[in-house]
């Protein structure tokens, strides 16, 4: 079992939208954060079928908030 990360924003619609770091255009959208959940899963899993690539395309180094 691979471990992925993920950024997790609200639309202004109310919808959850997650991004996975690492493969490019991996992303998907819910109602809910379970449903945003398994959805990522899923997009992830048809992402690998896609690429047919079991390497990640970068590394996740961090998630930082700034002030400008």
């Amino acid at each position: 079992m691979e471990k992925y990360n993920i950024i997790i924003e609200k639309d202004k619609d109310g919808w959850y939208v997650s991004e996975v770091i690492g493969l490019p255009g991996c992303h998907t959208q819910a109602k809910t954060m379970d449903q945003l959940i398994e959805r990522t899963k899923e997009a992830i899993k048809a992402y690998k079928v896609d690429t047919k690539s079991k390497e990640e395309i970068s590394s996740f180094i961090a998630v930082q908030q700034i002030k400008v």
